[in-house]
């Protein structure tokens, strides 16, 4: 009888008549307590009508007396779900599949589960077994697998990068988009990723193919045109970024991106009002993403104006970090105990390359002292196999290639490595990681080379501890606008005095007339401000036979250039524009040149250090911003007073003194050629020798006032 009724019970269940099978269910319960598939089934109802404690204690009842039915734990598992039980459900789950994995049911509500607790990865490894499921499987049943595979991995691939594992970020975004290649949204994220990846050409690929989709995104027109702008397409950058504003006239770095474009092609129209803008914006709107490097490159902007744009970028981009750090708390094991041993010193950088930076530091790490310092390298840039790239691996004590982990994950692997000062080469510059450093890894921390300017403070603390400057630099009245301690050296850049030189070509290799006197600059087309350029040809025009050598640095700011002159009276014929060439190369023609002239209110920085070792004059006026000090600093510590100007007037007509007087300008190519080997440009081993005692003092006194 009992039989009976549950089979009554059954057949009204399956037929939606809840109420009658509840009733009948309970009746057999009533005759017999133990019997599970009732209690199964009568915890089911209890489920479907939303009364989840007595479905619990019902199909856990049923688990007890017959714990080994697959269905049980199927069901439990989705009345622990409902209850928001979610790691119980996939325990339950997990049991079920046990007794049977091929259980389609279970194989789907563990995936579930899996995702709504944002433990996409493991969801993924299920989606991808029932998308893998097409024999016997209505074609419904495979597009929906795919589709919630795709939309599992775009899931997780959002989790990686927003930790910063962008290889994996990649990796789950492209399989997410062979899955299901409408989801739309992978070929944006997917850019995202491959910019912080270092791969340009296709980020740019991804966010066009997003935006076919969604031509109105103005953050993807935005994000097109950063990808552009890295691979010199100045144009279609600056396309993008107009576009970007035409659908969202409020999106503030689209702007930023855009001046700073227009800087790059030397359109100077309305310049001035948009920076304008933009300095107000820094004042007054601290939420708007504003480049710290694009601001400082800006003309007119203050000392002032870029810390406090430095400390919304923090604000905006770094809070979430900081906080982070306190979550990782990193310890720095027996640092009290190790004050007479090695001090471990951990570099930074995303320019471990053929890079300007490697021929400032490369032989600086190789003259570390060994028995006071263990030099670790930490490279997230891309590895591309130059001389330059292999000559740093050899230098340091251990390289690391980290560009494959997460940034936690780099600042735990620089945590584990016991580094004692971690010293940041990149900055707030183009593929910066500079949110490792915000991890706190290491004990002390130093912002130096990459961006010239202060790395700022949130809420009162300075993302860096220290900065390295110097007194021309940083004099003590701008030490106010720098958030970090200055390491005041006698001259704050280093260079490798090691690089190898090609032989001195000729002019006639570079289309320069043979009897002019040749004014050059090699500075990027972006330093190059309309004061400036106004400069050099009032000189043109003064200086009999002259010309301008110019970097070739993209065709808009050529054609600018040349329609600027012209406009001015200055014939096409007296603009000469340098190609690129190799390092070698490039060195070796500084030669052909008369006087380089600097720009302002952005100097020459390697580029000036370039031209003294390779013994050309160049004249610089000295600015009231760090990255318009730059060439002062090296010019003055190198015994060169005569080449540094404070004023604009005085710049001028000293460049128009030296053109007219060539005999004072030959002698002053001879002081610096004959006296070269005993400048401070040419000793990199006591430039080592001070940057250590510095790095000695500061871990002493870290280590006096941790041991208090």
């Amino acid at each position: 009888m009992s039989h009976a009724i549950y089979l009554s019970a059954l057949n009204h269940h399956q037929n939606a008549e809840l109420i009658l099978a509840e009733n009948l269910y309970q009746q057999v319960l009533a005759s017999n307590p133990k019997h599970a598939d009732a209690l199964h089934y009568l915890g089911v109802i209890y489920y479907q009508t939303n009364r989840n404690d007595l479905a619990l204690a019902s199909l856990m009842h049923a688990i007890q007396l017959n714990p080994q039915v697959t269905d049980y734990y199927n069901h439990y598992g989705l009345a622990l779900k409902q209850n928001n039980q979610l790691s119980a459900a996939i325990k339950s789950f997990e049991t079920g599949l046990r007794l049977n994995p091929k259980d389609l049911s279970l194989q789907q509500n563990i995936a579930a589960t899996f995702f709504e607790a944002e433990r996409f990865e493991e969801a993924a490894g299920y989606y991808r077994r029932l998308s893998r499921l097409r024999h016997n499987k209505s074609n419904e049943f495979n597009t929906l697998m795919a589709e919630t595979l795709a939309l599992t991995l775009l899931n997780l691939g959002n989790q990686c990068a927003a930790k910063g594992a962008y290889l994996q970020a990649e990796a789950c975004f492209q399989e997410a988009l062979l899955a299901n290649p409408n989801e739309i949204t992978c070929y944006y994220n997917l850019g995202n990723a491959q910019r912080e990846l270092g791969l340009a050409k296709e980020a740019e690929i991804s966010y066009l193919s997003y935006l076919k989709h969604q031509p109105s995104d103005a953050d993807a027109h935005n994000n097109c045109g950063n990808v552009q702008r890295e691979q010199g397409k100045l144009a279609q950058a600056i396309a993008s970024y107009q576009t970007a504003l035409q659908h969202n006239p409020a999106l503030y770095h689209a702007k930023v991106h855009l001046v700073h474009q227009k800087q790059h092609a030397c359109d100077w129209h309305n310049l001035d009002h948009e920076i304008t803008e933009i300095r107000n914006w820094v004042k007054t709107k601290p939420t708007a993403q504003i480049s710290p490097f694009a601001f400082l490159s800006m003309p007119n902007t203050t000392e002032a104006e870029q810390l406090q744009c430095v400390n919304n970028w923090l604000e905006n981009r770094y809070a979430s970090t900081l906080k982070q750090a306190n979550t990782l708390d990193f310890t720095y094991p027996n640092t009290h105990l190790r004050s007479n041993k090695k001090i471990k010193i951990g570099y930074l950088s995303a320019d471990f390359r053929l890079h300007p930076l490697a021929f400032l530091i490369t032989e600086l790490i190789e003259l570390h002292d060994s028995k006071q310092f263990e030099v670790h390298g930490y490279s997230y840039g891309i590895n591309d196999k130059s001389s330059e790239r292999k000559r740093l691996e050899k230098a340091f004590f251990r390289f690391n290639d980290i560009r494959a982990l997460s940034i936690t994950d780099a600042a735990k692997k620089i945590n584990a490595d016991q580094i004692d000062i971690l010293i940041d080469l990149t900055g707030f510059t183009q593929s910066s990681r500079t949110h490792i450093v915000a991890l706190k890894p290491a004990p002390v921390s130093i912002n130096w080379l990459g961006f010239p300017g202060s790395m700022g403070a949130l809420a009162g603390q300075s993302l860096f501890d220290y900065m390295i400057s110097d007194n021309t630099i940083t004099p003590l009245e701008s030490e106010c606008f720098y958030a970090e301690k200055l390491i005041r050296l006698n001259c704050y850049q280093p260079i490798d005095t090691k690089r190898a030189q090609a032989k001195p070509p000729k002019r006639a290799d570079y289309q320069l007339p043979e009897n002019a006197f040749v004014f050059c600059s090699f500075n990027q087309s972006f330093k190059i401000s309309a004061d400036i350029f106004a400069i050099w040809l009032r000189l043109l025009l003064q200086v009999d036979n002259s010309v301008l050598w110019l970097l070739d640095c993209n065709s808009i700011a050529k054609q600018n250039l040349i329609k600027t002159a012209i406009h001015h009276g200055v014939s096409n014929r007296k603009l000469i524009f340098a190609p690129r060439e190799t390092f070698m190369k490039h060195l070796a023609r500084h030669a052909l040149a008369d006087l380089m002239l600097d720009t302002l209110p952005y100097n020459a920085h390697t580029t000036a250090s370039d031209a003294i070792f390779a013994g050309l004059p160049l004249l610089t006026c000295q600015g009231t911003t760090f990255a318009g000090r730059v060439a002062s600093s090296l010019l003055l510590n190198n015994g060169l007073p005569e080449l540094v100007t404070t004023h604009l007037a005085d710049y001028e007509a000293k460049a128009l003194y030296w053109a007219q007087n060539p005999a004072e300008l030959t002698a002053l190519k001879l002081k610096l050629t004959q006296h070269k080997a005993n400048m401070p440009i040419s000793n990199t081993k006591a430039f080592t020798t001070e940057l250590e005692t510095n790095l000695h003092t500061i871990w002493q006194a870290h280590i006096a006032k941790h041991s208090l």
